[in-house]
């Protein structure tokens, strides 16, 4: 399989998910979103991110969501008592939906479409908090010219949280006739590739610029944060899972993977 360089992996999938979004757009939990995001204590947060936010202390803090999709998590660390938030994507589909559900919310975020690799000099050295959630890392093709890029947000002493999947799932393919077989190397190093849209409940059977998916080891994860001046304070594993329902079928399993972890850094 022909891999492209970087630059091309990234506008690929900036094109990827720029005709993902009206398909999510279709379903009907944008519609319900539409009427939470309304609410002024607004949040879809589950417990573990919520508490780990909470135990990091966003209060009053400035936060950038980096790989910020629709802009409803950006919304929820309102809840939290954020001060200001800033939500970052490449993706002008997904953002016209922040921008949709910002002017909802009785809340104000700033969203701003960019890529992680070109980020304004506005965002430099500004945040408290830096926050990454599900399915942000395995879209870089670098994952160390990644963390360099999200320190380079942080103001010194500033925190990075990240709650994302687990690497080992990448090991398994869920829509296998044996789903428990492993069919990938855990060292993979050329990138999963669809050319179909990006949706996160079945599949749509069109045609769309291709995705590269990269699998990243958590000892290149703990690497590229600790070579881009981010002191590693806190890494947990979960047995539950934070990705698409198809994964659900691991859960609860005498012999239980990891399927999400979170990690907290500090900026030097």
């Amino acid at each position: 399989m022909e891999v492209p360089n970087n630059k091309n992996a990234i506008e690929s999938n900036r094109q990827a998910w720029n005709d993902s979004a009206r398909h999510h757009q279709d379903s009907p939990d944008w519609q319900a979103l539409l009427n939470e995001v309304t609410q002024a204590d607004f949040s879809c947060l589950d417990d573990t991110l919520r508490g780990l936010l909470e135990q990091v202390g966003i209060d009053g803090k400035d936060v950038v969501q980096l790989g910020c999709n629709n802009g409803r998590e950006s919304l929820s660390l309102f809840s939290l008592g954020a001060r200001t938030v800033v939500g970052v994507d490449q993706s002008t589909g997904f953002l016209e939906q922040a921008r949709e559900l910002n002017n909802r919310s009785p809340h104000n975020a700033e969203f701003i479409e960019t890529d992680i690799h070109h980020l304004p000099a506005s965002l430099q050295n500004r945040f408290d908090v830096a926050l990454i959630t599900i399915g942000v890392l395995n879209w870089m093709p670098d994952i160390g010219e990644f963390f360099r890029h999200v320190a380079s947000t942080l103001k010194p002493g500033g925190r990075l949280v990240i709650y994302e999947t687990h690497p080992f799932l990448e090991m398994f393919d869920p829509e296998a006739k044996d789903p428990y077989r492993l069919d990938s190397s855990y060292f993979r190093e050329t990138p999963f590739v669809q050319e179909e849209p990006i949706v996160y409940v079945g599949k749509v059977e069109q045609q769309a610029a291709k995705s590269y998916w990269f699998v990243h080891t958590l000892g290149a994860i703990f690497n590229g944060a600790i070579e881009a001046g981010l002191n590693i304070a806190h890494f947990k594993e979960y047995p539950h899972s934070n990705r698409e329902e198809l994964y659900d079928q691991y859960l609860n399993q005498s012999a239980q993977l990891p399927m999400c972890f979170t990690l907290v850094a500090t900026k030097i």
